[in-house]
């Protein structure tokens, strides 16, 4: 992770290079971010790591509307808050560290490894932090944005309805308007993460809701504030019906919410609702990707140690004794599944912190040329992450308990709970089929292609000359003249059918995804230090094993153009 961040990256260079990060008192430099990223890895170790399989096996308890943690999570919740965990890229004015988003993202990652579970109850809090800090009324933020920044009161985002779904704008939660200011909101949500719990003394639930004039579909929703406890210490209508009995996930309560006319506060102008709300999603999709590698990761750490213990028949040039069997390592079908989910992982962790860093740059860059970078990077890169890192999560994950064998389907070596727990980040935050078509019919299409064809250029521009970076450029160089020459005419001529950008979508991403992993080995095979046995077996593993899918990609929506 160190190597990803202060070598291929060159964080601390970036990062000194805006003024938020170069002042007297500001910090950003290696040792800083190296002492964080080191002591994160032991809170999470020492404390939420062993929580895990509890979690899995205990879960959430539901009785009378209340929601039980399983045995050590408060504690260690108590903990986490209480040490500055969640506020470390919160401003300092809040109750913040102002440290760089980047290790919030790497923080994040690691607790996903560990413990999807508990990770989930303040996955969400930055970005309630960034919801309440740019649209709430200043009244509003003297209540609650400390207390969100800090994590000593955890969030919700109470979007989905039964009846809705992902599409939101058929939401019919109402906000009937009370003559103190307030709303009152009445309605029922669905698949609420975390919205009853023991983990903090109070909940604040953010929830889309209509104004009774409020027009119908997405335009007509506003967005409401509603805690858990009011500042006397009353309980709100906000009531926990039920959790949801899951196929994983055990220790994170998904839970149906009943709003009984609970008195609340408007967040930000009414029928603006989704625009408060996306800044909540938008960080929400970032740290869904980050899941996903972490997951992946843990997956691959349990195989990998697995198969250098455990021996399976003679491999084929191995090197047992005779009458002995040789190690999993050593067998190539074995060596493929891990070598492929490394060249994920390291990749991935490539685009993820690149895009943590491009947000900082984003928020401080006084170059507004650099700032419109930056804007495109996190608005084309993010549902890619998202959707690819999560699909690779759940089948890399699969594919690493093949190498268990038997032993794989067993609960005793955890990696069951692994493809468990990670089948709902494909799910969330957004299916991965509506990261795809964010991607290429809200993102690609309207503009011509500009924006894709620009960061295209960019990625290509950024490459060296050496033998690696080459064929990465030829490839990101030969994807736009894809793009112009064939996607692009094709799918916006006016006699082309109106679902076909719909049918190339899941395709094109994954291509898109394809292309980012070639950059981000073409990155770290110039880096220095990537000489070594462990990163050149990764690199052999995506060029080999992977990156074979881009090809079968083009030729999908070659044939599908052809209709």
């Amino acid at each position: 992770m160190a190597f990803v961040l202060q070598s291929v990256l060159q964080a601390p260079q970036q990062l000194q290079a805006l003024p938020a990060y170069s002042g007297e008192g500001a910090e950003a430099d290696a040792d800083l971010m190296q002492q964080v990223l080191e002591e994160s890895g032991k809170f999470v170790a020492e404390v939420v790591a062993p929580l895990n399989r509890d979690g899995d096996e205990i879960g959430a308890q539901f009785r009378d509307g209340a929601v039980t943690m399983p045995p050590g999570f408060r504690d260690a919740y108590q903990a986490f808050w209480q040490a500055g965990w969640p506020a470390l890229a919160c401003a300092t004015e809040d109750g913040g560290q102002g440290l760089p988003a980047v290790l919030e993202a790497m923080l994040f990652e690691m607790l996903s490894a560990a413990n999807h579970g508990w990770t989930m109850a303040p996955g969400l809090l930055h970005g309630a932090y960034e919801c309440i800090k740019h649209h709430a009324s200043d009244e509003l933020k003297a209540r609650y944005l400390e207390k969100v920044a800090t994590g000593e009161w955890l969030a919700t985002m109470c979007l989905t309805e039964p009846h809705a779904g992902s599409d939101l704008g058929l939401c019919r939660t109402k906000a009937i308007p009370l003559p103190d200011g307030r709303f009152a909101l009445s309605g029922t949500k669905i698949f609420i993460s975390g919205g009853e719990h023991d983990l903090s003394d109070n909940i604040v639930h953010l929830v889309l809701a209509r104004l009774p004039d409020a027009p119908p579909g997405p335009k007509g929703l506003s967005l409401f504030l509603v805690p858990k406890f009011y500042e006397d210490g009353t309980r709100s209508a906000a009531v926990c019906e039920r959790i949801e009995e899951k196929m994983g996930l055990h220790g994170s309560p998904t839970c149906v919410m009943r709003f009984d006319e609970a008195p609340g506060w408007i967040v930000g102008e009414p029928g603006k609702g989704l625009n408060a709300m996306f800044v909540m999603m938008n960080a929400a999709r970032l740290h869904v990707g980050l899941q996903g590698i972490g997951l992946l990761e843990a997956a691959w750490q349990k195989a990998d140690a697995y198969s250098k213990e455990r021996r399976q028949m003679r491999a084929p040039g191995g090197t047992a004794k005779a009458g002995e069997a040789d190690l999993i390592e050593q067998h190539p079908a074995m060596r493929r599944i891990l070598d492929a989910q490394r060249a994920w992982i390291d990749a991935g962790r490539v685009v993820a912190y690149r895009t943590a860093l491009e947000l900082d740059i984003l928020k401080h860059h006084g170059d507004a040329a650099r700032r419109e970078a930056a804007g495109r990077w996190c608005a084309l890169v993010t549902p890619v992450l998202k959707a690819a890192w999560t699909d690779q999560a759940f089948h890399g994950a699969s594919a690493c308990l093949q190498v268990f064998g038997g032993h794989g389907f067993v609960r005793e070596w955890g990696i069951e709970q692994i493809v468990r727990d990670s089948r709902v980040a494909m799910i969330y935050e957004g299916t991965n089929e509506i990261q795809a078509i964010d991607l290429l019919l809200r993102k690609t299409l309207p503009d011509g292609g500009a924006a894709l064809l620009t960061l295209l250029g960019e990625l290509s521009a950024d490459l060296g000359g050496d033998e690696q970076a080459v064929r990465a450029k030829s490839q990101l160089d030969g994807f736009a003249s894809f793009l112009r020459e064939r996607l692009l005419p094709r799918a916006t001529t006016k006699d082309a059918p109106a679902d076909l950008p719909h049918w190339l979508a899941d395709d094109f991403l994954r291509a898109v995804a394809l292309l980012l992993m070639a950059w981000a080995w073409a990155r770290i095979g110039a880096t220095p230090g990537a000489g070594t046995a462990r990163w050149q077996t990764a690199q052999t593993g995506f060029w080999r094993w992977v990156w074979p899918e881009f090809g079968m990609r083009v030729a999908m929506m070659e044939t599908t153009l052809a209709g």
